[in-house]
């Protein structure tokens, strides 16, 4: 279905790009600062949830659209952009809440339920523009159109970059919520972080608004 030489040569591409530090990381370590390990790895898992959603569409011939039309790409990225400062504002506003959960785990409730973390992460990565560029620019590139079956053929290949995706998104927020386990030895140290977490996913969703397109 897939030839070798085209599969290997998408898994590179696909490590190279991932790599290189986007919106979906950023996110995923200011969550790990703001509120640790398990919605760390709960918002890895949602982000290549959103990402292969978005393999999906592309596979459905949608991505296209989103590739070709200026205003339906800004629209997602927009509205990406528009998440990502509200998760930053609560992340900051709960900032003290998350300090004394830190100081009482067993009765303080969760600051999010482990369903909703996932959603926030899928929709972060579904409308991630780096996300969208790649998967529905590049990933087209690796199809063997004569070999027959390109949907079939887009849905595995998809499967390349998220795979590794989550290893290494699940390695930032690992690492991030064991330097915010550190902080949390001081009430005062936790509480900044907390607070900067929810900063740097305001910053991002800034960011994310600002950056556009050659077209």
């Amino acid at each position: 279905m897939v030839s070798t030489d085209r599969f290997l040569a998408f898994a590179a591409m696909s490590l190279l790009i991932i790599s290189i530090p986007g919106p979906s990381v950023l996110f995923i370590i200011g969550r790990a600062l703001a509120h640790g390990r398990r919605t760390a790895v709960a918002t890895a898992l949602g982000n290549v949830l959103g990402s292969y959603l978005l393999v999906v569409i592309v596979a459905l011939g949608v991505g296209a659209v989103v590739e070709r039309s200026l205003v339906v790409f800004m629209a997602l990225k927009l509205a990406g952009a528009a998440y990502l400062v509200f998760l930053g504002v609560q992340a900051f506003r709960h900032r003290k809440e998350m300090r004394l959960s830190s100081l009482a785990p067993r009765t303080a409730p969760a600051a999010r339920g482990d369903v909703r973390t996932v959603a926030d992460g899928a929709l972060v990565g579904l409308t991630n523009p780096k996300g969208i560029v790649f998967f529905a620019a590049v990933l087209p590139q690796f199809v063997d159109h004569a070999a027959g079956h390109v949907p079939v053929q887009m849905l595995l290949l998809g499967l390349v970059p998220i795979s590794i995706g989550l290893v290494t998104d699940t390695l930032w927020g690992l690492t991030a919520s064991a330097a915010r386990s550190w902080f949390g030895r001081s009430e005062r140290r936790l509480s900044l972080i907390g607070g900067a977490g929810g900063f740097a996913m305001i910053g991002l969703g800034v960011t994310v608004a600002a950056t556009g397109r050659a077209d």
